[in-house]
């Protein structure tokens, strides 16, 4: 049962067994603690916002490209992520000279078929950029050198690719890269 004293400066006191004190501490240190994680989440979510990609990046986050207009043995240069892809549309030949190539003379061993999509073999997307320092190999545009063996050639420092991007001769480590793609339709690839 709780009793109410008066103290000598004339405030009041309950004192309970287990009654309203404890409560109104309870109420005070709950209170307390839920306006320090408020303050909490309020300072750490700036930081965790920030951390988002920003629009731009998100804009470029994928890329459809129409490929109805590239003729077999064509290619075309697009942007995806600000660095360029090779699209190219190879030819019956293209194909065959690739799937000849025995993989133990390839540096980074690959077949075309890895590196298209089943029922697609024709089309190759690449990112355009050497895999030895970053340059841009040539093979894209019309007269452009295409190396020794008929791909693309890195003018930097002498990277020779073959018709399905591999590399096979000159410092580049590894092939082409191959980006994640899809077929959105007979006529659309969506990079990304």
């Amino acid at each position: 049962m709780a009793t109410l004293e008066q103290s000598a400066e004339g405030s009041e006191t309950i004192h309970a067994d287990g009654g309203e004190g404890v409560r109104r501490r309870d109420f005070i240190n709950v209170a307390a603690l839920s306006f320090a994680g408020v303050g909490v989440v309020a300072a750490t979510l700036p930081l965790i916002t920030q951390m988002n990609p920003s629009a731009d990046v998100l804009a470029l986050a994928s890329t459809e490209v129409d490929i109805s207009k590239i003729a077999p043995g064509q290619a075309i240069k697009t942007i995806w992520r600000k660095q360029p892809v090779f699209v190219r549309n190879l030819t019956p030949q293209e194909i065959q000279a690739a799937n000849r190539v025995p993989l133990g003379q390839l540096r980074d061993p690959q077949t075309l078929a890895e590196r298209t999509k089943p029922g697609k073999a024709n089309w190759l997307i690449t990112l355009g950029v050497c895999t030895h320092l970053g340059c841009v190999p040539l093979g894209t545009g019309e007269g452009e050198n295409r190396g020794e063996y008929g791909g693309y050639f890195c003018p930097c420092h002498g990277s020779h690719y073959d018709t399905a991007a591999r590399i096979r001769k000159g410092p580049a480590p590894i092939n082409l890269v191959v980006p994640e793609y899809r077929f959105v339709s007979d006529t659309v690839v969506q990079i990304g």
